[in-house]
């Protein structure tokens, strides 16, 4: 199978071709080393289907937007989840990320009213109301970690609308913790890391302690709403009240909501806070592309704060967080466990097997998208969305496991960048390393130390 990238490797009977182990797991901790850079190589030396890894612990990379629809779509019901989100289960219980079959279809179908339409639109004045919060506490001159900040502001609209809770106060703890349990998730692809949980190391210490800090807040937030839910419309009071009827008309359990609370968590503030922290770095690097922001800003908001409404109107920003997205997109990859073979490109995957659909990959992509490195917020014209295969942007996946919160985050990443941008600019301090940190999120390694400059 040829393509834009040549073929070449091990073909091993009817398997995709990869790169030789010259030592058991090399393949793995080469990955690990380097996830998006090792996947991308992988993608241009073998092709659209490509494996890793040798033997039982192989692992197959589709980088072919068909592929990725079939896997995540039309074939969903031949996939699982992979081997390290079934590990994260530790953290994240039987939460919408981790859960499968007949839990995930009634966990969700308890979730999805928090996320309706109508619901999403009322949270607008929470995202803009916080997001003004954070701009008034800059200053002009004022240098920070832009990632950080992005997160506080994003945990906050995530208590309040999620949760009714103000988690400001428990920004910098929350956070902190997170981190923890997101590096630890990086561990979890090591063979035999079941058994590292069972010893004495630092690190598993951390892991514990983080994890401890995480029930603490969220289980705090279920016990307050338990006792005043009526007439809340944040998420947590929602299935507190909710009634499902093919489990006798029983709501969840603390235990089932702590699950979906610590995952909506993490997702529902995680993934905004990185994309917003990306997009600020990539004005700060295209300043044409800044000055259209600001244009499209002043014209649509004449100096007020966004709101609801407007979102319409705001259509160069909406491209501007697409195109971010594209670059460095939040979630950065897909995994999936195979339940039987299965035939992509002419070979066959064995069951059992992982495969991989990686967003990093695909979206830098140039027979989809031209001058792939470039960021150019004007290729999300209707008509460029028109010309692109369904599965050449996918940044919050797709089929039966879309995530829940799409239309949730869009519409918070439009409102905070209009509230933010329309009052500042942020400027890289000079020498500040720019790394890329692949956790669950495509996390600034370093953070983003940045220099405020008021409009």
């Amino acid at each position: 199978m040829l393509d834009w990238r040549g073929m070449g490797g091990n073909g091993d009977g009817n398997l995709p071709p990869g790169p030789r182990e010259r030592l058991p797991w090399s393949g793995l901790m080469s990955y690990r080393r380097d996830p998006t850079g090792y996947l991308t190589r992988l993608a241009r030396e073998y092709g659209d289907v490509a494996s890793l890894g040798s033997g039982r612990r192989r692992m197959y990379l589709l980088s072919r937007p068909e592929y990725v629809q079939e896997v995540l779509v039309t074939h969903s019901r031949q996939f699982v989840k992979s081997r390290a989100l079934e590990r994260s289960k530790i953290v994240l219980g039987e939460g919408l990320l981790t859960s499968e079959g007949d839990l995930h279809r009634r966990q969700r179908r308890l979730v999805q009213p928090a996320f309706h339409r109508d619901r999403v639109l009322s949270y607008a004045g929470v995202m803009t109301g916080q997001a003004a919060r954070t701009s008034e506490s800059w200053r002009d001159g004022l240098t920070l970690d832009v990632f950080g900040e992005m997160s506080s502001l994003t945990l906050a609209i995530a208590g309040e609308t999620l949760f009714g809770a103000d988690l400001r106060s428990e920004a910098a703890e929350v956070g902190e913790a997170l981190s923890v349990v997101m590096g630890y998730f990086r561990t979890m692809l090591l063979p035999f890391s079941d058994l590292l949980l069972y010893l004495p190391l630092p690190a598993v210490r951390r892991f514990d302690k983080a994890r401890r800090r995480l029930d603490q807040t969220v289980y705090r937030i279920i016990d307050a709403r338990r006792q005043d839910a009526e007439g809340r419309s944040d998420l947590i009071s929602t299935l507190l009240l909710a009634q499902d009827s093919e489990q006798g008309g029983g709501g969840m359990t603390d235990a089932l909501l702590r699950d979906e609370a610590i995952t909506l968590l993490l997702a529902g503030h995680e993934t905004t806070a990185v994309a917003l922290t990306w997009t600020w770095y990539l004005l700060s690097q295209h300043p044409e592309v800044e000055e259209k922001l600001h244009t499209e800003l002043d014209t649509v908001l004449g100096g007020r704060a966004p709101t609801a409404d407007d979102l319409p109107r705001l259509e160069y920003t909406r491209r501007v967080i697409t195109e971010s997205m594209r670059l460095y997109p939040p979630a950065w990859a897909v995994g999936r466990r195979a339940l039987v073979d299965y035939e992509a490109g002419g070979y066959v995957i064995p069951a059992g097997s992982v495969v991989i659909a990686s967003q990093f990959v695909i979206h830098r992509d140039p027979r989809y998208f031209p001058e792939p490195l470039r960021f150019e917020p004007d290729r999300w014209t209707a008509e460029g969305r028109a010309s692109l295969p369904r599965f050449a942007y996918f940044p919050f996946g797709g089929g039966p496991r879309l995530c829940v919160g799409e239309q949730f985050a869009w519409m918070e990443a439009v409102l905070v960048l209009a509230a933010l941008a329309r009052e500042w600019r942020a400027k890289p301090v000079p020498g500040h390393p720019v790394e890329l940190q692949p956790l669950i999120t495509l996390r600034p390694r370093h953070g983003m130390r940045m220099t405020l400059e008021r409009q």
